[in-house]
């Protein structure tokens, strides 16, 4: 009983950059969220958050969505029109947060 999981490369413009350590660039790995299900752009968030706490607040609201603010961008394509924090990610990923 296994849950996939890929590795999801997130590029940061130096405003953010500066709250995740001065990286504009971090590997995290984002695990499915069930048996047979694939990793999601909000289980990418949450891994990143849980290892970069003061990223939480600036990219997701109280309610846990993405600020309006906060473009996001899933290999190239607008991940608002791919549904969202449930969109699935390819293996190796790329997530640019503008």
């Amino acid at each position: 009983m296994t849950r996939s999981a890929t590795l999801v490369t997130f590029v940061f413009p130096s405003a953010l950059g500066r709250w995740a350590g001065d990286m504009v660039e971090l590997r995290v790995f984002a695990v499915a969220d069930r048996e047979g299900g694939r990793p999601t752009l909000g289980a990418a968030l949450d891994t990143l958050c849980r290892t970069h706490p003061s990223l939480e607040r600036r990219l997701r609201d109280d309610q846990g969505r993405m600020r309006r603010h906060i473009g996001v961008f899933v290999c190239g394509e607008n991940a608002r029109g791919l549904g969202g924090l449930a969109c699935a990610l390819p293996p190796a990923a790329e997530v640019h947060l503008l």
